[in-house]
């Protein structure tokens, strides 16, 4: 077959291909527009889960009669300049208008504060010439019958309710990054969402953050900055006692836009390695402000992922600083412990053997006093409770201390503690586990670590790049005990490994340790196996579940706990202690 050039309809579908996966990046590519174009206010109406119609209406800058004929050609953008390097906006490659118009019916109809409005309306590809139109200052783009152009696509789409739910999550993703903003979005019978406005600086980033992911989140969340080499990094983390089965509660943010980047992904998996479950995730709304020089957006036809000059340094910040955060935020438990606690209130009452009758069996002659001796309900019962912690008052600096006093130890493992505004039961096992394994982690990374020599060294066949990677961190894998030399343009030999690791696969650990270099220029790998060998001696060598402990112990190990970072939960990330907040207690007896 001869080489042909393709129609521009043709050209079109393809990048449309590329650009439009479904509705929301219609409302995802119209949205970014009206924010590059200086808009305050964004209003988005959708039916048919957008399948039918997506008008966004913005109050920007607006376009004349020339601006909206260059608009619907394909690489026609005003966001960019001569520099592809420098790029200070959501949108640049000029694709999205034409992509859209190619396949759905698209209507433009724009004004600019000081002249006449106009529009002009692409059907499938075809143009019509732009026309006068009434218009308010601003722009408004409707698009109708998405995909009708290419009705093959539609077979790929889902059902409208789950269409309308994508619409409104690209929404809020967006919408974090710009609080300044009001964002509506209405379906055909109602408003569905409505984010008004706020400040544009840190407290009303923090309003926006609790509109879209809720009151909880900030109350359960810790401030993040920091700020390293022409890289800032702000916004906020969750304590690891605040967690979501599924990532997509991590809204990360380069330059203001909302990025899917698997390199900062990894950063925050890593951060919290050791205080989650494997099937938890943190909630995070993150905002990385870098060069754009230092950055290249423009590797993604949908803008979804970017590509950094310096990836490791990147990592290396999100990472030491959520890490930092979570090490100096003391001792803090979730605040949906508290309903969760509510749940169990509201479990079946425990059946009563048959016979019993309430009402006589406690009655009881008012000349027998209240001794227990005298109430047959006691008389084959045993105690609940063992308290050993003394029946004596705390004292009020104790009560004062954020996991108070010890005040008793039930079923051998559970210690209950009172502070002077809530109950704290406190699982000693798991806490202890985690004192532990902090102090182990504390002794690997304050010296280097004892090495065993091997008997003959282990050669490792690699690739010329990954044996030069691997040289290149020689010296920081000798402080973990790994000594490694060339041998060779594509190996390298292995002398010594971890004493704490004992018997292992060199070859395995060896090539894990390069692919993690190549992917993130660290050795994460080696340092997640020896932190797991930690974690497997803390379990072992902490205080076992069973063990009877004094009142003194019990108060040393809390008091130890609130100097401890991230002990509010233990190594396989389930929490140590619950807290209970008097009031909610009171809730739980309908005294409130």
């Amino acid at each position: 077959m001869p080489i042909r050039q393709l129609s521009e309809t043709i050209v079109n579908q393809i990048a449309a291909g590329e650009v439009i996966e479904r509705p929301a990046s219609v409302v995802k590519e119209l949205v970014e527009n009206a924010l590059d174009a200086g808009a305050r206010r964004v209003e988005i109406a959708t039916a048919g889960g957008g399948l039918q119609l997506i008008r966004v209406t913005d109050d920007g800058f607006g376009m004349n009669a020339a601006d909206l004929a260059l608009a619907i050609g394909r690489h026609c953008t005003s966001k960019l300049t001569d520099d592809i390097l420098d790029i200070r906006s959501l949108g640049f490659r000029g694709e999205a208008l034409p992509s859209i118009g190619s396949i759905a019916k698209l209507t433009i109809r724009s004004r600019t504060q000081a002249g006449d409005g106009a529009e002009i309306v692409v059907e499938g590809g075809r143009v019509s010439p732009v026309r006068p139109a009434a218009a308010n200052p601003g722009t408004m783009v409707e698009v109708r019958d998405l995909f009708f152009a290419t009705p093959a696509r539609l077979k790929f789409m889902k059902s409208e309710r789950a269409e309308t739910a994508a619409i409104s999550e690209m929404i809020k993703r967006i919408a974090i990054a710009f609080p300044h903003v009001r964002f509506t979005l209405s379906g055909p019978d109602r408003t569905t969402l409505d984010l008004a406005a706020s400040s544009d600086d840190v407290a009303g980033q923090r309003e926006r953050i609790a509109q879209v992911m809720g009151r909880e989140f900030s109350d359960n969340a810790l401030e993040i900055r920091a700020e390293r080499t022409d890289v800032r990094l702000s916004g906020h983390a969750s304590i690891p006692s605040f967690t979501r089965a599924n990532a997509l509660q991590q809204y990360v943010y380069v330059n203001g836009r909302p990025v899917r980047d698997k390199m900062l992904t990894g950063a925050i998996r890593g951060a919290y390695a050791d205080v989650l479950p494997r099937d938890r995730h943190a909630v995070t709304a993150l905002f990385v402000d870098i060069e754009p020089a230092l950055v290249d957006v423009n590797v993604h036809p949908a803008k979804a992922d970017v590509r950094f000059r310096d990836p490791g340094l990147v990592r290396g910040l999100m990472v030491g600083a959520i890490r930092q955060a979570l090490g100096t935020a003391g001792i803090r438990a979730s605040t949906s412990a508290a309903s969760s606690m509510a749940e169990m209130f509201r479990a079946p009452p425990p059946r009563l053997s048959p016979g019993f009758d309430a009402a006589t069996s406690f009655q009881r002659p008012l000349d027998t006093g209240f001794a227990e001796a005298a109430q047959s309900i006691f008389a084959d019962t045993i105690a609940s409770a063992d308290h050993r912690a003394g029946l004596s008052e705390p004292a009020p600096e104790a009560l004062a201390q954020p996991l108070g006093a010890a005040r008793a130890q039930v079923h051998e493992n559970y210690i209950i503690a009172q502070t002077d505004r809530s109950l704290i039961i406190v699982d000693q096992h798991a806490a202890h586990e985690r004192l532990v394994y902090e102090a182990l982690k504390t002794a690997l990374h304050s010296r280097p670590l004892p090495a065993q020599m091997l008997l003959l060294p282990e050669i490792v066949d690699l690739s010329a790049d990954d044996a030069a990677r691997l040289v290149a961190q020689a010296e920081t894998l000798a402080r973990f005990g790994l000594s490694i030399e060339r041998f060779g343009p594509g190996a390298v030999a292995v002398r010594e490994t971890p004493a704490m690791l004992g018997e292992m696969d060199v070859q395995q650990l060896v090539r894990d340790l390069a692919d993690e270099i190549a992917d993130n220029e660290t050795v994460e790998t080696l340092t997640a196996r020896l932190h797991h060998i930690a974690a497997t001696m803390a379990c072992h060598g902490s205080v076992r579940s069973g063990r009877r402990l004094k009142p003194d112990e019990m108060n040393a190990l809390l008091r130890q706990m609130e100097a401890t970072p991230g002990s509010a939960t233990c190594n396989h990330g389930r929490p140590t202690y619950v807290e209970l907040q008097l009031a909610d207690i009171e809730r739980l007896f309908g005294r409130r």
